[in-house]
């Protein structure tokens, strides 16, 4: 895979961590739960490192890195917003799904091919930290559960 070929699946992977961002403010926005809320700037917070790590990387190919999620990903983002769930509970299982299907299934689609040794690691490594947000997710959902 040519350099420019990396650069353009990187772009379309940092799209989605600008989903990912926006989604959680969006989230956080609703949430009472202080606790919950804490959480989500957590992984808030991981989704803005993992985009500054991977505009570096596309920078460092001699690419220019997208600075929002597209057209498609903002159109996702204004329907979501209103179909956030109001309760903490819904909230926490909307973000589990969108963690699950949007930030792991969709993202390893988006960079199965040939990455060099560098980029795969760092995406890797992404990927890695969006598992361990779905598994917190997971864990306060069942720890909320009566």
């Amino acid at each position: 895979m040519s350099n420019e070929d990396v650069v353009k699946t990187l772009n379309k992977f940092l799209q989605g961590q600008y989903m990912g961002i926006h989604a959680y403010e969006h989230y956080i926005g609703k949430l009472k739960d202080r606790y919950v809320k804490k959480e989500f700037q957590g992984i808030q917070q991981d989704h803005k490192e993992h985009a500054q790590r991977v505009a570096e990387r596309i920078q460092n190919l001699g690419g220019k890195p997208v600075d929002d999620e597209g057209i498609v990903g903002s159109l996702q983002g204004f329907i979501g917003k209103f179909s956030i769930p109001e309760d903490t509970d819904g909230i926490i299982e909307s973000a589990r799904k969108g963690e699950s299907y949007y930030g792991i299934e969709i993202s390893e689609e988006i960079v199965k091919g040939d990455l060099d040794k560098e980029t795969h690691r760092i995406v890797k490594g992404i990927l890695d930290k969006d598992r361990k947000h779905v598994d917190l997710l997971d864990r306060m959902s069942h720890d909320r559960r009566p």
